[in-house]
């Protein structure tokens, strides 16, 4: 699961633009938005529209179960390893 959640770490930070951060600056159980990394909802698509594209996760905007997918990395690391896509 390290493995999985260091990838997602990686696909934030290139997915994002954050050209400031390694993926061990990111708290895998912290906050992704508003605390935390502090994310905002275009970065939400632009890292839900990634983790599609990289893994086939299929994700619903509006979903409150998305929002808890979204919570860290690990809760995204959780999610595509239940999918079986990891």
């Amino acid at each position: 699961m390290q493995a999985l959640e260091h990838e997602i770490k990686e696909l934030i930070i290139s997915s994002l633009s954050l050209e400031d951060i390694s993926p061990d600056d990111i708290d895998t159980g912290a906050p992704l938005f508003v605390e935390g990394l502090g994310l905002d909802s275009i970065d939400a698509l632009k890292l839900g529209l990634a983790l599609q594209k990289r893994y086939g996760v299929a994700l619903s905007a509006d979903s409150q179960e998305t929002r808890r997918h979204f919570a860290s990395v690990r809760a995204l690391a959780d999610f595509v390893a239940s999918q079986g896509k990891a």
